[in-house]
């Protein structure tokens, strides 16, 4: 038998991970039945707190997001009374709530339906600006705090605090519904939505913040939603080359720490521990994707995570080919963090001399080092390549500076031991 502590623990995480599996489904399903995205998710952070002060071990409902959905529909009962709202509506909305209100078994709404797509959506809806969709999203259904969605932008907490706030009211003065109309622009908001799920997948796969490299729970989100918009829009090779990218990235995760959970590089990795499943499946989608002869930035990032996995070792990688991957996604999308990464194919393929160049033309041209995206990662790309080139003593001031730069503990230790720090 378990330790009472550790299985109380066990318990308390596997209550955290139903609540966050199960927020985006709660919140869909009170948007698409009151229509009020602000007071919905009001309403759901209510139900959530309500789970947490009642399921304790051996008493989390068997059908979790029935009872929540019940127990928000009750919230936003009384959300709406408080804000005095007309007693015909308040009526409408009470009676159709009654039946999962006073009924130990959920009605129809609640099945398994996934509202998660849809909510993605309405996050994008078109009267707001590209920041606030992703932002909004992010929040509402990737589970971001709104400090680590922060970090991503380069801005304070505050300032984004208040534009999810400002979005949350576009929505409501649009009167956005919980619905995708025929002559809506599907396709524009289809974009921004496998962005929003670039960054989410990116958030977990390294995490900006925290103890640990990685949230897995973030990962395995950003793939779930992926393959749901993968499946209502089957023929875009984007998204198609989006869902590769994640799965030949996530299948090197368990690789990316030691035993003592100490951050181990790409080229030092045991790949005998890269996942095969996912690998076979990320390959085989982006051969389907690239025979469609319409190539896109995800689909790219694909074809080089894609033949990292073809080499047996890092020495076996056609780095000349990655890098020439990387100068074509750089004409699609030229920004800091396709440069740098060109940069590091660049110093693979050709030697870090030619490494070091290529990055203090990028200072010159487009200061990259100092660009918030990438300032921390520019540092650590130089620290390498100066300490390939046997300048120690800059790399390592490089290697430190780079380690004041990140808040992921597991990075930092990682940049102190290449500085002779630890």
């Amino acid at each position: 038998m378990d330790h009472p502590a550790t299985d109380a623990r066990t318990v308390d995480r596997r209550i955290e991970d139903v609540l966050r599996a199960e927020t985006p489904h709660v919140l869909g399903a009170l948007v698409r039945r009151f229509g009020r995205f602000a007071l919905a998710e009001e309403a759901t952070q209510e139900a959530l707190l309500a789970a947490g002060r009642a399921w304790t071990a051996g008493t989390v409902p068997d059908e979790p997001r029935s009872w929540l959905i019940r127990v928000g529909y009750r919230k936003m009962v009384d959300l709406i009374r408080s804000e005095q709202a007309s007693r015909r509506r308040e009526e409408e909305f009470a009676y159709s709530a009654a039946v999962l209100v006073d009924s130990d078994r959920p009605g129809p709404v609640l099945g398994d339906r996934d509202d998660s797509l849809l909510l993605l959506l309405l996050c994008c809806h078109p009267t707001l600006s590209e920041t606030s969709q992703v932002a909004l999203t992010l929040r509402a259904v990737g589970g971001l705090t709104t400090a680590e969605i922060a970090h991503a932008y380069g801005t304070t907490e505050a300032t984004l605090g208040t534009r999810i706030s400002r979005a949350k009211q576009t929505l409501k003065r649009s009167g956005a519904r919980f619905e995708i109309r025929a002559d809506e622009d599907l396709a524009a908001r289809t974009t921004t939505v496998m962005r929003v799920l670039y960054l989410v997948f990116n958030e977990g796969y390294t995490a900006s913040a925290g103890d640990e490299l990685s949230r897995a729970d973030l990962t395995a989100e950003a793939i779930r939603l992926t393959r749901m918009l993968c499946s209502h829009v089957p023929d875009d090779p984007e998204a198609t080359g989006l869902l590769s990218l994640m799965l030949l990235t996530e299948a090197r995760r368990s690789a990316r720490t030691d035993t003592d959970d100490e951050l181990v590089p790409l080229a030092e990795q045991d790949r005998s521990r890269w996942d095969s499943r996912l690998t076979a499946e990320g390959t085989r989608l982006i051969e389907q994707a690239w025979a469609r002869n319409h190539v896109g930035p995800y689909q790219l990032q694909a074809a080089i995570a894609a033949t990292h996995t073809q080499a047996g070792t890092s020495d076996e990688t056609d780095w000349p080919q990655i890098a020439a991957l990387y100068l074509w996604l750089e004409q699609l999308q030229p920004t800091a963090p396709v440069r740098l990464s060109r940069v590091v194919a660049v110093a693979h393929a050709f030697g870090p001399r030619r490494g070091v160049a290529l990055l203090d033309e990028f200072d010159r041209t487009h200061g990259i080092t100092d660009d918030p995206l990438v300032a921390q990662r520019a540092r650590t790309v130089r620290a390498h390549l100066l300490d390939q080139l046997g300048d120690g003593t800059r790399a390592r001031e490089q290697f430190r500076a780079a380690a004041e730069l990140t808040a992921n503990d597991s990075e930092r230790r990682y940049l102190l031991r290449r500085a002779g720090d630890r």
